[in-house]
């Protein structure tokens, strides 16, 4: 009988173990972190209770696959803490899960995107007496991934990567890539460019750039729907970034965290500035910095400068949205939707994400964001 009760208190103690390590990441950007890893069971319950439950039942939302890897550890995070809330994130493009928002089939949807005035418009059918508005939350590069054979360290610029992706630039060794690369032995490979198949606020973003750093080599408008000729295509951050892995000559763009996980290496850019800028979390941040705040009332909208030429600042970056109605949600999710947009937007929640590569919001703004979804109604 001892030796079954030793066993069963060994159980509930790696249990405990287990629940804390999930939980002590919500709490690094607490206000007070004296006492942290001191026990685990400390900082397990004072997390749980940074987090204030609301609600109850299932939280539908989908959207952004940029996000993803951060929404994964937000909802494991937030379902330890508040076991009466499920929440169902599918990241199935920003594109999409604009329009499942607007269907009314979601609580909110992940954009890398700002709504668009139409979309505004036609929000106010999906929330009655209210409007979708944006609310930025998580932030971080988009990392240019690419696999060729004995080169390490690539340095590209604007021009070079729109010639690239446009069709224009077709070998590894084309002049315009040796130029940047002086002591890299570039191979006679032909270049295989690949772009997403799903409307994509990545895309759009990384024409965004594109457009605002090199525009008299790329003439396309931006937008989540990739418009330039040639080139292939994969669906989602996960399905270009896979190709990336495993096609020789392939380049391709993604958030930083997929390029991590793949150990896909990645483009250093040349923006002007005295170094080549690589594509972390920080330069990332340094970036978004410069962000300015153009949506009005309760709108967060921000305009970033795709064409910094700041020291150290990754200028490829992009920001996801929260979309949520500012008023006429649905009174059956809308206390576990402000409850959970509340805990991501938080220290703690923000705190999490450079570990993943993603670069948290800066403070003021993740402040207003919080203010914002308090007034949620």
């Amino acid at each position: 009988m001892k030796l079954q009760r030793k066993n069963r208190l060994r159980t509930v103690a790696l249990g405990a173990i287990a629940v804390s390590s999930a939980l002590v990441l919500t709490a690094c950007g607490s206000d007070d972190n004296s006492g942290g890893g001191s026990t685990g069971g400390g900082d397990s319950t004072k997390a749980a209770g940074n987090i204030k439950c609301e609600g109850k039942g299932q939280l539908l939302a989908s959207g952004s696959s940029a996000q993803k890897n951060a929404m994964d550890l937000w909802v494991k995070n937030y379902s330890a803490a508040c076991k009466d809330t499920q929440i169902n994130y599918k990241a199935t493009g920003s594109g999409a899960g604009v329009q499942e928002f607007l269907q009314g089939k979601t609580a909110f949807a992940g954009s890398d995107s700002a709504l668009k005035p139409e979309e505004v418009t036609k929000s106010k059918e999906a929330v009655k007496g209210g409007q979708g508005i944006n609310l930025p939350m998580v932030g971080g590069p988009i990392a240019i991934g690419y696999n060729v054979p004995g080169v390490d360290n690539l340095i590209l610029d604007a021009d070079t990567l729109a010639k690239i992706f446009d069709g224009k630039i077709e070998k590894w060794n084309d002049e315009a890539i040796a130029k940047l690369n002086k002591d890299a032995k570039l191979p006679d490979l032909k270049i295989q460019a690949f772009h997403r198949s799903d409307e994509s606020g990545t895309t759009d973003n990384f024409t965004k750039y594109l457009k605002a750093a090199a525009p008299s080599s790329w003439s396309y408008e931006p937008a989540k729907a990739w418009k330039a000729k040639g080139g292939q295509s994969a669906d989602g951050s996960a399905g270009v970034s896979s190709q990336v892995k495993q096609t020789s000559g392939a380049i391709s763009y993604f958030e930083l965290s997929y390029a991590t996980a793949n150990s896909i290496k990645t483009v250093k850019l040349n923006t002007g500035a005295a170094a080549p800028v690589e594509a972390t979390s920080d330069n990332a941040s340094k970036a978004i910095a410069e962000a300015k705040i153009v949506g009005s009332g309760s709108d967060l909208a921000l305009k970033l400068n795709y064409a910094t030429k700041a020291e150290g600042a990754y200028p490829i970056t992009l920001v996801t949205y929260e979309i949520v109605g500012d008023k006429g949600n649905k009174a059956d999710t809308l206390p576990a939707t402000k409850s959970f947009l509340t805990y991501i937007a938080s220290e703690d929640g923000q705190s999490v994400l450079k570990g993943l590569g993603y670069a948290p919001l800066p403070t003021e703004i993740a402040k207003k964001v919080r203010e914002t979804i308090a007034t949620l109604s």
